[in-house]
């Protein structure tokens, strides 16, 4: 089974779902896409206009977020995943709708590869943060300033856009002991809109081997029971 297939034994018939941006989350559009022309009946809630492209692709019924709520799921991947479930999200440059549909999701289920697992989170060294246009030098002052530098994203010389609008800077991080005070750091910058820092939001971690994808692990959040 891969973590394609065990992820869509969470969705039910009747359904609102958060649908995820990036690789593995493509690959779980066209699974569910499959499985609705065989007569599944749920809607989805794109996560940025790619998803939404694709979700029209597959035939996939697409909703605003304000007719979804509550959404019953969110199927996204992840970028890096800690021992506590901690992710960092964003190289897909989704973030910001990434983190709104998670946050308005029931449950939230990521998809990732093996190599997406890390003792601690930053150890893949990048931070995305999607900060206004207007304060993107003043971010990237006071990004230094913190000891997290970070660069513009760009697209072929030109700095890229969100769908919301607004700049990406992929900030330069290590290893971090106390994420959530890099978070509420970062947040008090001035025109700073939201970080790739997911922080006790997935319930569910579907690791899957390199290039099959085959179900290795099923992570769960630690509950304090535990």
């Amino acid at each position: 089974m891969t973590i394609f297939e065990r992820a869509l034994e969470f969705v039910t018939d009747g359904m609102t779902l958060g649908l995820g941006t990036g690789r593995a989350a493509e690959r779980f559009l066209e699974l569910l896409g499959s499985r609705i022309r065989d007569g599944l009946r749920v809607r989805g809630v794109a996560t940025s206009q790619a998803s939404a492209a694709l979700a029209a692709h597959f035939g996939i019924p697409l909703v605003t977020l304000e007719e979804g709520l509550p959404l019953d799921l969110t199927v996204d991947g992840a970028d890096e995943v800690d021992p506590q479930l901690n992710v960092i999200k964003g190289y897909g440059r989704a973030l910001v709708r990434e983190k709104i549909v998670a946050a308005a999701s029931k449950r939230l289920v990521l998809l990732v590869g093996a190599e997406k697992l890390v003792p601690t989170i930053g150890s893949r060294g990048k931070l995305p943060v999607e900060v206004v246009p207007f304060a993107s030098p003043f971010c990237l002052q006071e990004f230094k300033r913190l000891g997290i530098p970070g660069v513009l994203y760009t697209v072929d010389g030109r700095v890229h856009l969100s769908d919301n609008g607004n700049h990406i800077i992929d900030c330069q991080i290590g290893p971090t002991a106390d994420p959530a005070a890099l978070e509420l750091a970062i947040h008090r910058v001035p025109g700073v809109v939201d970080t790739g820092l997911f922080l006790n939001r997935a319930d569910t971690v579907l690791v899957g081997a390199a290039e099959t994808f085959e179900l290795q692990q099923e992570l769960h959040r630690p509950t304090a029971a535990n």
